[in-house]
């Protein structure tokens, strides 16, 4: 039998607790508090006077229709790179799982898209669908069908989406193929037997057993999609064209960076940070109790 380790003393554990809970104040609490604090303040663009207004600013963001236009535009982005990810990993993961040749190759192949950074990613997807200098735009141009994700909004979001979910696609393949390796083979090869072909294997035995998986990725997705967006959008298109690909986390650089509303800017940083707590706890909510520990 193991033992169990009890701390006879309260200030041990504190103290072994203490420096991550340094870093989370430091890095977390503290610059949260902070923009709550901003967003209760009216300033001019230098900082220099400011007045407490309460929650003028988050009448004036709620009431604001481009506000509501992002949050549109946030919420089809964040579920389509989600799901376009987490499809795609899980896809690759399989095949991966399988006995082939040079799959160790393979699976390292897939693993190095994650150390890219999104700002970098963006390029290389501009280098490809760039309408003048892009591999695949050029070729679709010359084929007739008209294509300037500059001009045209919903090729606009259609690229950031796919460049955004395609930065994630490796995340989500270790996680996902971590899972696959970890069911027993016995419980695939008695299946087997039994005659389930290999789809029917795959929706009555793997897909519930990485349930859990799914939904720490699903979270960790959304959250992706909510924040570490930002480099993609703002490398491709800008937020553009007419706003078509401006999300929540970009207006409040916008708002913030180039309008130097800075009252305004944290009014919706603090917003932002309650929809991803709300999304998440409705997801422990509603999604976890489909999880099959």
């Amino acid at each position: 039998m193991r033992k169990a380790v009890i701390f006879k003393g309260k200030l041990l554990p504190l103290l072994l607790m203490l420096p991550q809970l340094v870093i989370t104040g430091i890095f977390f609490f503290w610059p949260a508090g902070q923009a709550i604090w901003s967003s209760l303040l009216r300033e001019d663009a230098f900082g220099l006077n400011r007045s407490f207004v309460g929650l003028e600013n988050f009448a004036e963001v709620v009431a604001d229709p481009t506000w509501r236009d992002a949050a549109a535009n946030t919420a089809l982005f964040s579920f389509s790179v989600a799901v376009l990810a987490l499809a795609a990993a899980l896809l690759l993961a399989v095949q991966a799982d399988k006995a082939i040749r040079g799959s160790g190759a393979y699976k390292t192949l897939l693993i190095w898209p994650y150390a890219v950074a999104p700002a970098i990613a963006a390029v290389l997807w501009l280098f490809l669908f760039h309408p003048q200098i892009g591999l695949i735009g050029r070729a679709l141009n010359a084929a007739q069908l008209a294509w300037d994700y500059r001009l045209n909004g919903g090729q606009a979001m259609t690229l950031v989406i796919i460049a955004s979910a395609w930065k994630q696609v490796s995340y989500n393949f270790i996680f996902f193929l971590a899972g696959l390796q970890s069911i027993p083979r016995a419980v695939l090869e008695a299946a087997s037997i039994d005659g389930a072909r290999p789809m029917r294997r795959f929706w009555t035995i793997i897909f519930p057993l990485l349930s859990p998986t799914s939904f720490f990725l699903l979270t960790v997705n959304l959250v992706y999609a909510f924040f570490d967006t930002f480099g993609v959008i703002h490398a491709l298109t800008q937020g553009g064209p007419a706003k078509a690909t401006e999300t929540l986390i970009y207006k409040v650089y916008v708002d913030g960076v180039e309008n130097l509303n800075l009252g305004a800017s944290a009014a919706q940083s603090v917003i932002l940070m309650a929809i991803v707590i709300a999304v998440t706890a409705a997801q422990f909510r509603l999604i976890e109790r489909k999880v099959h520990y």
